[in-house]
């Protein structure tokens, strides 16, 4: 299929390039997603974690050296929180997008479809990306501090959990054939990820009072991606997390790659149309 796009590197180039504007333009146009994005993981921070830290208390665990505060353990699971809230949106801009936006047309253009969908996937990733360090910089001010070299540590975590989360949000997309429907699909997967990983408490204690749910956690794609990104802040790295977060992108990217299938998307169209013209 690439052999039919004319204009050599520089079209893939601009075609990126478009894709990665719209998401950036529609970002900044819906500010309220920007706002969305970050109050809920600045509520966890400035007032959950404040009640939790005098009940709530951290043993020395790795990656910390020390005893931390309880707001200081949660802020790789809020900032992991942001990107999987941050891919299923941009999922839920693909659902759209493809029934009645963009996506309808690019998926039938001379592109291949693993290209437009990775082009869909990182503008979504950076737009995901930039929001944390938004958070990570208000966290700062508030004195929940990581290594200065740590928020750089943290950028391939970041992206590499990104493109995870936001893989799963187009395996789901291709998989919902009505926008009215991925609302509560979204709340299906979202919260029982979020809930059942590392992301707030940590696995030990967990395990204390129900190890069945700390065997939960550990498989847990989430839990994987929360610890990456833990890691990453102090400089080191999860080996275990770093294998499970790439094998689970590489995975859910193919099968949604393998999903959308523009000739099924256009006979899904011809049918919506041939019983709209009946009914009339």
């Amino acid at each position: 299929m690439s052999d039919r796009v004319s204009g050599g590197t520089s079209a893939w180039v601009h075609c990126f390039l478009g894709i990665l504007t719209r998401e950036m333009l529609r970002f900044v146009m819906q500010r309220g997603r920007f706002l969305s994005a970050l109050v809920r993981p600045l509520v966890w921070l400035f007032v959950f974690a404040a009640g939790f830290r005098t009940v709530m208390g951290m043993s020395i665990i790795p990656p910390y050296a020390t005893y931390v505060l309880y707001e200081v353990y949660v802020t790789p699971g809020l900032s992991a929180m942001i990107l999987l809230f941050g891919g299923m949106q941009s999922s839920l801009a693909m659902v759209y997008d493809r029934e009645m936006g963009s996506m309808r047309v690019l998926l039938t253009s001379p592109f291949p479809r693993w290209y437009l969908l990775i082009a869909k996937l990182v503008a979504g990733v950076i737009v995901a990306v930039a929001q944390v360090y938004v958070f990570l910089a208000i966290a700062w001010f508030w004195e929940v501090k990581a290594p200065a070299f740590g928020y750089l540590t943290a950028l391939p975590a970041l992206i590499l959990s990104g493109v995870m989360l936001g893989a799963i949000g187009l395996l789901l997309s291709s998989m919902i054939k009505q926008l009215e429907n991925f609302a509560s699909v979204m709340n299906f997967v979202i919260f029982p990820m979020f809930f059942t990983s590392s992301a707030l408490y940590p696995i030990w204690k967990i395990e204390e009072s129900s190890p069945l749910l700390a065997f939960i956690c550990r498989f847990n794609p989430f839990t994987h991606a929360v610890e990456l990104i833990r890691f990453a802040l102090y400089n080191e790295v999860a080996w275990t997390s770093l294998a499970v977060v790439a094998g689970a992108s590489l995975v859910a990217l193919a099968w949604s790659v393998a999903a959308y299938n523009p000739a099924r998307s256009a006979a899904t169209f011809r049918a919506l149309a041939r019983n709209y013209t009946n009914g009339h």
